[in-house]
């Protein structure tokens, strides 16, 4: 199986839901929009956040590009933190690290946030690097993310590489660097999405993952 695993953040390490959807419930409230039904906000999860508020309202990228510095303001202050890891995660990467595997993040979240969040669930010791989106929205799709991942990273036997996610993205982002995928079922994204996004396999649950990563 492969030696470099990389993988998403939100959705596949951790669940950020409250976080990030009383984020984009602040930020639209900001720009005059309310929102009460906060699951309706889910589908923010896993996109570049300045595209999601261009394709999901319509905003122009210069209102959208606000919209994200509003995002900030609540998520880096609180919404950061209403998050927590997905039963067994731990427990998945000790047991890939202990295998020799490298584990390395490549999530759409800003590098910065996503240290905050590994060292915070006391995951970081488990990760050669945390590789994620620039604070200017330069490299915020996951394509160029993980070439960001790679490139840093020296890694140019992309047979030895899986990207792991939840969303379309993830999987999307993986085919463009010419590296395998595997969808995660627990996350944000339905089975229908990641296999019409080409993910070479699918786990349902974190055990399931922990098999297939392990798998000889």
């Amino acid at each position: 199986m492969e030696q470099y695993i990389l993988f998403d953040l939100d959705g596949t390490i951790t669940n950020p839901k409250e976080g990030i959807t009383k984020s984009i419930q602040y930020a639209l409230r900001r720009m005059g929009i309310e929102v009460e039904d906060l699951d309706s906000l889910c589908k923010h999860i896993g996109p570049p956040l300045k595209f999601g508020f261009m394709d999901f309202w319509g905003f122009s990228e210069e209102e959208a590009e606000h919209c994200v510095d509003l995002y900030r303001e609540y998520y880096s202050v609180t919404g950061i933190y209403q998050n927590y890891e997905y039963e067994g995660i731990k427990e998945l990467c000790e047991s890939l690290s202990n295998a020799g595997k490298t584990l390395i993040m490549a999530t759409s979240k800003p590098e910065k946030f996503a240290r905050i969040i590994m060292e915070h669930f006391r995951l970081d010791t488990y990760f050669h690097d945390i590789c994620g989106a620039s604070m200017d929205n330069k490299r915020c799709k996951k394509g160029d993310v993980i070439r960001y991942a790679l490139d840093k990273n020296n890694i140019t036997d992309l047979d030895q590489v899986v990207m792991v996610g939840d969303r379309l993205h993830d999987i999307e982002g993986a085919r463009e660097n010419k590296i395998d995928s595997i969808g995660v079922l627990y996350g944000f994204g339905s089975r229908e999405e990641l296999v019409n996004a080409g993910a070479g396999k699918i786990a349902e649950t974190v055990d399931d993952l922990k098999v297939l990563l392990l798998e000889d």
